[in-house]
């Protein structure tokens, strides 16, 4: 009996003492629990000088968040640095921005259309200042190839010495499927080749999208929010399958050797099951459209996602923005691991101030 109440009373001790390291780690800003932000579908990362700017889909007008951590973005600094007109081609659903710096100017990428989803284009924003919260940002105009067909979700990278746009889009001018394309560009706001599909809904994983309320396209196969990771010699493309309205909105991948013929579909090999899969139990539904970026100390790699806290939310305001550390497997492909639970806590991405 005396051992087993010094054994419950160690347990006890050494449970408060867990308890109290946490806290005190929360208390001195090591930690950070998921979501990031209450609302927030969509977001996007990109770190320069020392800063981190965040981006999510607000519909209207393209915000961006400033701050040294990354895991703080309640008390970062924002601005809304560019607001759709009231009327035009890229006037409603501004969606899914993204910022990228090219030969010391800033460009910022957003799908929107006029009113319709049917007419939902790419469109790119220049500023020439150093910090994307100042300067003046300027329309660049549409950026497209000569098919001009449907499309969002632009994400742009550089192999080589070449820069490349992949987004989603349709084959033809219906809805029906979303494939992932690919081209090379001229410069960032000008497309300078052919349109090349590089990823379609092929797999049962990729074929979740029944909407039973639209008779008239009762189901939808999707591929979208196509992001470039490269790794060790390599190009995995990462990307949404299946649809947004649906829990089983999943993260898959299809990889390349960096150098090869980006262009050219069979330097390309898909893999056949999801990445990055619901959490259940902890209150991670639909995980997608994401992006990624090193810790301060460039030692550890992290994903952002967007995931709905509850079952049956769908594509809404409910997505909050959430972010986890990531690995890599020995066939070099990542390692993502499960999504984690709200509400626990994980160390800061390491280097934080």
């Amino acid at each position: 009996m005396r051992r087993v109440l010094q054994v419950s009373l160690l347990c006890g001790i050494s449970v408060v003492a867990v308890g109290w390291q946490v806290s005190a780690q929360q208390r001195d800003g090591a930690t950070f629990m998921n979501p990031l932000l209450d609302h927030g579908p969509d977001p996007w990362v990109i770190a320069q000088d020392g800063w981190y700017y965040y981006l999510n889909s607000m519909g209207k007008n393209v915000t961006i968040w400033k701050t040294r951590d990354i895991t703080d973005l309640r008390h970062a600094e924002k601005k809304a640095v560019w607001t759709a007109p009231e009327s035009g081609p890229y006037s409603h659903d501004i969606w899914a921005p993204e910022l990228h710096r090219f030969d010391g100017k800033w460009y910022l990428y957003f799908a929107a259309d006029k009113g319709d989803n049917e007419s939902h284009r790419i469109y790119v924003l220049e500023n020439s200042a150093a910090d994307p919260l100042t300067g003046e940002w300027v329309i660049k105009g549409k950026v497209g190839d000569a098919t001009d067909k449907w499309a969002i979700d632009a994400s742009v990278f550089e192999d080589k010495g070449r820069r490349y746009m992949v987004w989603s889009g349709w084959e033809g001018d219906s809805d029906g499927q979303q494939n992932i394309y690919i081209a090379q560009l001229r410069n960032p706001w000008t497309v300078g080749s052919k349109r090349v599909m590089l990823s379609y809904p092929k797999y049962p994983w990729e074929h979740v999208g029944d909407l039973p309320n639209r008779p008239m396209t009762p189901h939808v196969e999707v591929n979208e929010g196509p992001e470039i990771l490269q790794h060790d010699g390599s190009l995995f493309l990462v990307y949404s399958g299946s649809a947004c309205w649906t829990d089983y909105y999943e993260l898959g991948v299809v990889r390349a050797r960096s150098g090869a013929n980006l262009l050219d579909p069979a330097s390309w090999s898909k893999f056949d099951h999801p990445f990055f899969t619901q959490n259940r139990e902890g209150g991670v539904f639909g995980p997608g459209h994401n992006g990624f970026f090193k810790s301060p100390d460039g030692t550890q790699d992290w994903i952002i996602y967007h995931a709905n806290p509850k079952t049956g939310q769908g594509c809404g305001d409910n997505r909050s923005p959430r972010a986890q550390p990531f690995t890599w497997n020995v066939d070099g492909s990542p390692n993502f691991g499960r999504p984690v639970a709200v509400g626990v806590a994980l160390p800061k991405p390491a280097g934080t101030k």
